[in-house]
């Protein structure tokens, strides 16, 4: 969502808080903003729109200081306008606020404010916090820190905040209560920060706040609070990312970079949890070798692409460890009254681990005096905390708003999870386990050779780019894939996209059927039970004069035969087979994005890391 950026040092901070800013575009904003404080004078420049228009306005009229405060907005509360835009003042224009999340009980607070005079400039929920500040201040002047933490214990909601003041002129202050907030630790200066790579080229080591705390950050110390008064030790951690990996590299997009990294990503997930007799090794997980014997159930829950990959998942653990398996969204999940017992494993998945609705269902699983395993990419992320067992995907960060390598990281991580299950339990015969793992192996050089074919993929995408709609049919394992497949679309190229089971399309959606509609179907054949009841799904379209841009094995003339374009790729195992299939698809929404002319890596209106409900 929002992305919040902060620093105190020697060093002017403008220039570097629009670098923050940047490097966290990825997040998603329609407008964008910066507090400097310079002594006791507070300067603040914000503008709608990309951030260049910010970047014009601190050129036309800049603004100095070694403190400050910088914000990219994604608009919930009023719309993308310079008023709503962060950082929001008080009414004296001595303290400002960056905000990432939603408080819940604003109007009230608002009403309650307006009673009291105050005149509020935005229709933000952002804009009671500093003027709550201001209030607890003018009850009892004196110490900041003490009114911000008594205005904080006022608000309800998920947030993070960035906070500064011409009252403190030399403190930087931050709170975490439902929204990620990191504070980097430079050589002399401190950063505040969304998300690592903001700050990456800068720092080291980061602090990772918890929910409920408090960080009053001056330039020779950084002090950490909960938010009833107490003082914790800081949770500080190495920051082991290469700051060339937030960096394109020479690719047109982050999409396009982050995409032909997969190959790389699988090989060292393969490296971390496969050891040298070929079987999976999960000692680091901690979760006992006897515990998956008494196992009763597997529930998945997640949201978005890493839904896809729960679904993916949820095969995999029916097929291959003899455990029954659900998967669900996380913004379902709770609302639904879940009937989950203490043998239940729940498996979270995040990329960002940050998900508020996942994050949600995890603490109600909790409730239940169930086992927490997340898939996730983000060590120090508030799922990682959160859970009894972390499967660490070491994707890298992904800056690309539509996942692509964090996908086929999760779908890898089910793999190797659902393969290592299987053998514990004694439900997987060791030789397939070894097929699989052997299969493995071979899908980076698998999906390099579909990387290698990317000019046929753009070749179709162009011809099919300018319709207004698309379908995507898949079957067993790829029906996640045909999910995924129009999601990308969908994310990227404005193209209205839906993904079906194939089984069903006499179920309704054969109606939309016409010689005008692009229907995407994966038709790998490998040892697929499911492969002659695909081609009758084909011919079906076909009959209809459905123009069909099939996913077919190399040198499969059937397929090709019923289709108007074929996208070939290498065969693997048949429960592998999403891994490769996906990049195709992905790369298909990539040049379809390309040629309708959209912004790839920061598609409208959405947002990396939806850390609200």
């Amino acid at each position: 969502m929002c992305g919040i950026v902060g620093y105190i040092g020697p060093r002017a901070a403008a220039p570097l808080l629009v670098e923050g800013l940047r490097n966290l575009e990825y997040r998603g904003y329609d407008s964008a903003g910066v507090a400097l404080l310079d002594g006791g004078t507070l300067s603040v420049r914000k503008r709608v729109g990309r951030l260049s228009n910010l970047e014009d306005a601190l050129a036309t009229e800049p603004a100095s200081g070694r403190l400050g405060i910088g914000h990219t907005r994604w608009a919930t509360h009023g719309e993308p306008s310079e008023a709503n835009s962060h950082p929001h003042l008080d009414s004296r224009n001595r303290i400002a606020v960056v905000h990432n999340g939603i408080i819940e009980n604003y109007a009230e607070l608002r009403e309650e404010l307006k009673a009291r005079g105050h005149v509020f400039r935005s229709e933000t929920d952002t804009e009671v916090i500093p003027r709550l500040i201001e209030e607890e201040l003018r009850a009892a002047p004196g110490d900041f820190a003490e009114a911000l933490r008594r205005a904080i214990g006022r608000l309800r909601g998920a947030f993070a905040l960035g906070v500064i003041t011409a009252d403190a002129p030399e403190a930087l202050f931050a709170v975490r209560e439902g929204s990620p907030l990191i504070v980097g630790l430079g050589e002399g200066e401190t950063f505040i920060a969304s998300d690592v790579p903001a700050v990456l080229r800068h720092v080291r080591r980061a602090i990772y706040l918890r929910d409920g705390e408090m960080a009053e950050i001056t330039p020779d110390r950084v002090r950490v609070r909960r938010l009833d008064g107490t003082e914790v030790r800081p949770d500080t951690q190495n920051v082991d990312l290469n700051p060339e990996a937030a960096e394109r590299a020479g690719f047109e997009t982050f999409m396009l970079k982050e995409i032909h990294e997969q190959p790389r990503v699988i090989r060292q997930l393969l490296k971390t949890y496969v050891g040298p007799d070929d079987r999976p090794r999960f000692e680091s997980l901690g979760l006992s070798p006897d515990y998956f014997q008494i196992l009763r159930r597997v529930m998945i829950v997640s949201c978005g692409t890493a839904y896809h990959a729960g679904i993916y998942g949820r095969l995999l653990f029916e097929n291959l460890t003899g455990l029954a398996a659900e998967a669900d969204l996380g913004s379902e999940f709770r609302y639904r009254g879940p009937r989950i017992e203490k043998d239940t494993l729940v498996i979270a998945v995040s990329q960002s681990g940050e998900t508020a609705d996942t994050l949600a269902s995890v603490r109600l699983a909790r409730r239940k005096k169930c086992k927490i395993l997340s898939i996730c990419n983000v060590r120090g992320s508030s799922l990682a905390r959160e859970s009894d067992a972390v499967l660490f995907t070491d994707a890298g960060p992904e800056i690309g708003v539509a996942s692509t390598k964090a996908y086929t990281a999760q779908l890898t991580s089910f793999a190797l999870l659902a393969i290592h299950v299987g053998l514990l339990r004694e439900e997987l015969d060791p030789a397939r386990a070894a097929e699989l793992i052997a299969g493995l192996r071979a899908v980076p050089d698998a999906i390099h050779y579909v990387l290698d074919r990317k000019e046929a993929i753009r070749a179709v995408a162009d011809k099919h780019h300018s319709g207004p709609s698309s379908m995507y049919l898949g079957r067993k394992f790829n029906f996640p894939t045909a999910l995924e497949g129009a999601l990308k679309n969908k994310e990227i190229s404005y193209q209205h996209a839906e993904g079906y089971a194939a089984g069903e399309l006499k179920h309704g959606p054969i109606a939309l059927i016409n010689e005008y509609l692009p229907v995407v179907c994966v038709c790998t054949r490998t040892r697929d039970e499911v492969y002659e009841k695909t081609l009758s799904n084909l011919k079906e379209v076909e009959a209809r004069h459905g123009r069909i841009i099939a996913v077919a094995n190399d040198g499969d003339t059937t397929v090709a035969g019923l289709a108007e374009d074929t996208l070939y790729v290498p065969e693997v195992p048949e429960e592998l087979s999403p891994i490769v299939n996906v990049v195709t698809l992905q790369l298909l929404a990539y040049y379809a994005a390309q040629a309708r002319g959209t912004d790839i890596d920061k598609p409208r209106n959405l947002a990396k890391s939806v850390t609200v409900e």
